[in-house]
């Protein structure tokens, strides 16, 4: 599953704890017997969104003598069971079916349950899309959505991932609409008006992974080593469908070579749906991926999202279809791989460099996670539901663990250790220790070290790292102190450092490869020592930079300069950037300014550009310009991005002229209609007119009506940074009413939330009444995004409707987010107005030493 709605960050809290209260151990139920096939039999009424059928289990008992078994069944309408046409007594009570067997099992013989039952308007597992009075352009479909325990939602079932079984789907659905499932469609039938669509699945899966989408499809049919590969989408979107999903041949071939194992099933199928509420997700031979994720022209020039969430769902069907968890517990296995498989894929498509900043990147996302709210091990039982797991703990960082795998090993080894552990666990299930296990057979190494360290206790490494040269001795001298920042709860010792053995490197200006020694750092603080022929010109810390870690680099701003020129390793370069910006001066703004322009690599220009924003010195802005111009949109975007910081007319008027010219990527425009609103907000020097920002983003939301909308939700969002302006919040306002296209509308419901800290008392009242009426609303995302903007908020009043909305909805995702959400807003509300005035005040004095800090380098350099 990839989610690719990032809604639970909330302001840093000291690495508090993960389990919230409630929250306890979860362990699989104790198992009655082997499943081995499950067939549902389905008539859907798509008028009235319900649908009647049966649900047959068959089942070979573990032992002689149950009377009875318990599916998970949550408001299904339970109308008859039974065991070789005998109906059987059962009790049901909304959450669970306890059938009472008339005959005891006997552990030979297996018995097929057929339990007959129906469901109208299901709110979770089955989804119905239909067109409304607001959005009578939505297309008629059905998905399924199982991950985590949703599956008991359309059927009963034994749902857990540690029962796998072989699947059939036969569904009745009215012409023209397809009906796609799992495995091979073995017939089509047609009965007036209906046709029957029969699907089986043939390999063994979980519940999880069984799944149904319906609609009228455009069916677009490739193909990889005979096999079919079809994409699904709505019916004009064909050039996006290939645009975007066009790739999935190559990488069905990239990810069977990698695997060590051939692409386990007779077809695989992408279905693009409306309303999904995650990016994708790996039904077993059928994914479904949100059809936000469709690429047209323009947004393919920027967007590599979307090849990444392709790779992603594609790698899962080695992680995590063919290969299953056993317990949510261990789903970092799948979804650290799969998440790493973006990485591979990169690696495979663009090349090392892309590659290393795309998993600089995910390690940032968990390093922000860590930071902000909170601190956890990857594999853990203790928790209130199984998706709250699904968080950047598991994903990012599980793909950094994988990485730090290949390190250790090396990559003849590391793949080795994956082909043996996919054949070996194919087609059944697996807990952490297997891996482990694979490594052990494969390779011979134990590296239970980096698991405990990394998997099995939350946190990182946190290091900073000096150097000194000693030219009489010819010796260089490298200090690496490390820090550790305790979780809620934890004892301090010195057992909580890590003890990992760093790559050191040395670099000389003739272009020779790094002379590199390896350290092992285990203490607060160590100092090495290096005999070296001559000086070096700069000092690579942790060469390669497979460690998951934090590093501040401590050197002389030569060796930096240095670094940020010639390393080799991207990653690095980009270390040094951010070194160099936290001296500041004029020196690393030049050496910042000329890397802009001379940087090869497009990722450490976007770094670049980002650290030059940094510097509060005047000179800044124009090294900064001369980025508007980079080749690659993915620059002038960060370029864009940084200019909204320096709030000066200068920049108002270069953003202002970007928004107005347009740009070939939709995010540079939508970043620029964020900036000058964002400039404007922060008035330095001579104020700037706030009518002429409006009138702007207006003309954005009158004219630009793009790719998912994501120009004019950059304009919405500019507005929110108006946080005084009635005209600006009465414009949002408008924008969340029911009819705006749905990526909009909820950009408007996160953006009142943001504008409401600088309202007047009346019109924090009608923000309030809004959000108030939003969350009354079931959608999943709207929840997520009501929840979102309360949480920006500084009233209690927010706290109440927070409150409500947490007890009120079913979704434990919703509840989560809600819950944290008032934490915030007790932070917010904690945070009065005598520290509001000290902020403002700080901020007055900091942009006066940026005036004074730019004279004085100007002088400086005048009198050199």
């Amino acid at each position: 599953m990839s989610n690719q709605y990032s809604y639970f960050d909330t302001e840093n809290n000291a690495h508090k704890t993960f389990e919230l209260p409630g929250a306890k151990p979860h362990y699989n139920p104790d198992r009655p017997g082997q499943v081995e096939h499950i067939c549902l039999d389905l008539a859907l009424d798509l008028d009235h969104q319900s649908y009647q059928g049966t649900c047959s289990i068959r089942l070979m008992p573990v032992r002689t003598g149950i009377d009875r078994l318990t599916l998970d069944a949550v408001n299904l309408n339970i109308q008859e069971v039974t065991v070789s046409d005998t109906p059987q007594p059962f009790d049901y009570d909304g959450e669970r079916l306890e059938i009472h067997l008339t005959q005891p099992t006997t552990a030979e013989h297996p018995l097929t349950l057929v339990v007959t039952y129906g469901v109208e308007q299901p709110q979770r597992g089955l989804y119905f899309i239909a067109p409304d009075a607001h959005y009578p352009n939505k297309s008629v479909q059905v998905w399924t959505q199982g991950e985590d325990e949703d599956s008991r939602f359309w059927f009963p079932c034994f749902d857990y991932p540690g029962q796998l079984a072989t699947s059939e789907i036969r569904v009745r659905v009215p012409k023209p609409y397809l009906a796609i499932s799992n495995g091979e469609l073995i017939s089509t039938e047609e009965e007036g008006n209906d046709k029957i669509y029969h699907w089986f699945q043939k390999q063994v899966h979980p519940t999880y992974l069984m799944t149904l989408a319906v609609g009228d499809f455009a069916e677009i049919c490739d193909e990889w080593n005979g096999k079919p590969v079809v994409y699904y989408v709505a019916k004009s979107r064909e050039e996006d469908a290939r645009r975007s999903m066009g790739k999935t041949p190559r990488m069905m071939e990239y990810f069977s070579e990698a695997f060590g194992y051939a692409y386990p099933y007779p077809k695989y199928a992408q279905v693009c749906v409306e309303d999904f509420i995650f990016g994708g997700m790996e039904n077993t031979s059928t994914t479904l991926l949100t059809d936000r994720c469709l690429l047209d022209e323009r947004a393919h020039l920027d967007n590599q999202r979307t090849e990444s969430l392709v790779a992603h769902e594609l790698a899962h069907q080695w992680f995590g279809d063919l290969v299953v968890i056993k317990h949510w517990s261990h789903a970092w296995i799948k979804e650290g791989m799969a998440s790493y498989s973006e990485v591979l894929w990169t690696h495979e498509e663009y090349g090392p460099e892309d590659a290393a900043y795309y998993l600089l990147n995910e390690a940032r996302s968990y390093l922000n996670e860590d930071k902000t709210r909170y601190r956890r091990p990857i594999v853990t039982h203790v928790y209130r539901e199984a998706i709250e797991l699904y968080d950047r703990h598991l994903y990012e960082k599980g793909a950094c663990v994988y990485h730090m795998i290949r390190a250790e090993l090396g990559d003849e080894l590391f793949f080795k250790a994956v082909h043996t552990f996919v054949n070996d666990n194919a087609h059944q299930t697996v807990e952490t220790v297997d891996l482990l296990r694979a490594i052990e057979k494969a390779t011979g190494r134990n590296l239970m070290f980096l698991f405990d360290q990394y998997v099995y206790r939350g946190g990182h490494p946190d290091y900073k790292v000096s150097y000194n040269w000693d030219g009489d001795s010819k010796l260089a001298k490298v200090t690496i102190t490390q820090s550790h920042v305790k979780t809620t709860g934890e004892k301090g010792n010195e057992k909580e450092l890590f003890d990992l053995k760093i790559p050191v490197g040395f670099g000389y200006k003739n272009g020779e490869s790094l002379k590199t020694f390896t350290v092992r750092v285990n203490q607060r603080e160590q100092s090495f020592y290096f005999p070296l022929e001559e000086k070096p010109h700069y000092i690579s810390f942790d060469v390669g930079n497979a460690t998951l870690k934090t590093v501040q680099l401590e050197y002389p701003v030569a060796e930096l300069k240095a670094q940020l020129q010639d390393d080799p390793d991207p990653v690095s370069r980009i270390y040094a950037a951010v070194a160099l910006a936290k001296k500041g001066g004029l020196e690393a703004v030049k050496a910042l300014g000329s890397a802009l322009k001379t940087e090869r690599f497009w990722g450490v220009r976007v770094e670049v550009a980002k650290q030059l924003g940094k510097i509060k010195l005047d000179q800044a802005f124009e090294p900064l310009t001369v980025g508007l111009e980079d080749e690659d949109a993915r620059v002038r975007y960060a370029v864009v991005e940084t200019l909204a910081h320096h709030k000066t007319p200068e920049s108002y008027q270069a953003i202002a002229q970007v928004l107005e010219q347009g740009d070939a990527s939709y995010n540079v425009e939508a970043a620029a209609a964020r900036a000058v609103a964002s400039i404007c907000a922060g008035k330095r020097n001579e104020p700037l007119d706030e009518g002429d920002a409006i009138a702007r983003l207006q003309k954005v939301l009158q004219e630009r009506a793009g790719w998912n909308e994501v120009v004019r939700s950059g304009a919405i969002s500019g507005l929110s940074k108006l946080k005084t302006s009635e005209d600006a919040l009465n414009i949002i306002l408008d924008y969340t009413a029911n009819g705006v296209p749905q990526p909009l509308r909820l950009a408007a419901i996160r953006a009142i939330g943001g504008i409401s800290t600088g309202q007047t008392p009346g019109n924090l009242e009608r923000i309030l009444d809004r959000l108030s009426d939003l969350s009354a609303e079931t959608f999943f995302l709207t929840q997520v995004a009501v929840a979102s903007a309360l949480g920006q908020m500084e009233t209690p009043k927010a706290v109440g409707i927070l409150q409500s909305l947490a007890d009120a909805t079913p979704d434990g995702r919703v509840r989560r987010v809600a819950e944290e959400a008032v934490a915030k807003v007790e932070k917010n509300i904690g945070s009065d107005k005598a520290v509001k005035q000290l902020r403002h005040e700080l901020d007055q004095i900091k942009k006066e030493n940026q005036e004074l800090r730019s004279r004085l380098e100007n002088l400086e350099a005048k009198t050199k």
